[in-house]
C-alpha cells in the first residue's frame, strides 16, 4: 500500500510540478493510511467475530474511509498552502475539488486494504467452507452406504434363518450372530478409514450368509495377498462392488456362481479386485440409480483425487472391479 501511495505521489509532482499538491497529499497519507489499515482491520475482525456479515460494516467503513481523507487532505492542504510560499501564478484548488480528491483517495486505498487483507481471507475461507462441503457429502454417502442393507436383503435373511431353526439349529445361531455383526457394524460410528483386514472380516461375514441364502449356487473365495491386512481404505468401500458381483453377475450364471475376493501390493498401491464368474456387462454407461459403482468412484475421488481409479474389465467369462488406491498403513481412523 505505501509503494503504491509512493508511486503515485512521484507520478503526479513529475506531472504537475506541485509541491503544495505533493506535501499535503503525502502527509495526508503519511498519517491516514496507519489509521485506516488499524481500524478497517479492526472492523472486518469485528464483523467476522460478530458473525453478522461483512459487506455492510465494509461499505460504511468505505465510506467514512473517504470521508475521513476529505477532511485530512483539506485540513494538511490549508496547513502547507500557509507555510509554503506559492508560485507565481498558481492557482489553488477549490475547497470542493479538495474534498472531492481526498474522498476518492480514502476510497481507493480502503478498497486496496481489502485487496491486500479481506481477500485472501475471503478466499481462504471459501476454500475451507468447500472442503467441509465436500466432507459432509462424504460422510452423508457413508451413511447411505451403511443403511443400504436392503429391506429386501434382510427379510430373505430372516426366512433362511427361520427355515432352518428347526433343519439346522446350529446354522441358524451362526447366521443370526453373522447378521447381527453385520447389523451393528453398519451403524456403529467409527473414522472414515479402517484396515483391509476389518473390512474382509466385514465381507466374509457378508458372503457367509449371502451362500447360505442361495446355498449350493454362490461361491467366495479369499485371495488375500501378503502385507496388505494393515494396508487403510475407506470404510465398506469394497462392499458395493461385491454386492453387485453377487446381483448382476454370480447369480446370473447357470450352473452356480463363484466370487472371488483378491487383494494385492503394486509397488506403492494396494489392489483390491472383485471378480465374478457371470454373463458380464454390456459395454455402455453406468445404469441410471446405480448408487454402489458412483458411491465408490466418489468416495475415491474425495479422498484420493486422481490418484486412485476404479475400473471395470468385462467379458463372456465374468466381470472385474479392480480398486487400486496409494498405499496407507496403520491402524482404523
Amino acid at each position: 500500500m505505501a509503494g503504491i501511495a509512493l508511486l503515485q505521489l512521484a507520478s503526479e509532482f513529475l506531472g504537475t510540478h506541485d509541491i503544495v499538491r505533493l506535501l499535503s497529499k503525502s502527509i495526508a497519507l503519511l498519517i491516514g493510511l496507519p489509521l485506516l489499515v488499524v481500524l478497517a482491520n479492526g472492523v472486518f475482525r469485528r464483523a467476522v467475530r460478530k458473525r453478522f456479515g461483512v459487506v455492510a460494516p465494509l461499505s460504511v467503513a468505505a465510506v467514512a474511509a473517504g470521508i475521513f481523507f476529505a477532511g485530512l487532505l483539506r485540513g494538511t492542504r490549508a496547513v502547507i498552502s500557509s507555510i509554503v510560499p506559492l508560485p507565481p501564478n498558481y492557482e489553488p484548488f477549490g475547497e470542493g475539488d479538495v474534498l472531492r480528491v481526498g474522498f476518492t483517495m480514502g476510497l481507493t486505498y480502503f478498497a486496496l486494504w481489502a485487496l491486500v487483507f479481506v481477500l485472501p481471507v475471503v478466499v481462504e475461507d471459501a476454500r475451507v467452507r468447500a472442503l467441509e462441503a465436500d466432507k459432509l457429502r462424504t460422510q452423508a454417502e457413508l451413511v447411505q452406504l451403511r443403511s443400504h442393507l436392503e429391506p429386501h436383503f434382510l427379510l430373505n435373511t430372516l426366512n433362511a434363518i427361520a427355515g432352518l431353526v428347526t433343519e439346522d439349529p446350529r446354522q441358524a445361531r451362526q447366521l443370526l450372530g453373522n447378521l447381527g455383526d453385520l447389523l451393528r457394524d453398519s451403524i456403529a460410528p467409527g473414522g472414515e478409514m479402517q484396515t483391509l483386514d476389518e473390512q474382509v472380516e466385514w465381507l466374509r461375514r457378508y458372503a457367509q450368509i449371502l451362500e447360505t441364502r442361495h446355498a449350493g449356487n454362490l461361491i467366495f473365495r479369499w485371495e488375500i495377498g501378503d502385507g496388505t491386512s494393515r494396508a487403510l481404505l475407506p470404510r465398506l468401500l469394497l462392499q458395493p462392488l461385491v454386492e453387485n458381483a453377487v446381483k448382476h453377475g454370480a447369480l446370473m450364471r447357470a450352473g452356480g456362481g463363484e466370487i472371488t475376493v483378491r487383494t494385492e501390493l503394486s509397488g506403492p498401491k494396494l489392489v483390491c479386485t472383485i471378480e465374478d464368474n457371470g454373463p458380464g456387462v454390456p459395454n455402455k454407461a453406468t445404469r441410471r440409480g446405480a448408487f454402489g459403482l458412483v458411491s465408490v468412484r466418489r468416495r475415491l475421488a474425495l479422498r484420493y483425487s486422481d490418484a486412485a481409479t476404479l475400473r471395470l474389465e468385462s467379458s463372456a467369462g465374468g466381470t472385474r472391479s479392480v480398486v487400486e488406491l496409494p498405499l496407507e498403513e496403520g491402524g482404523a481412523s
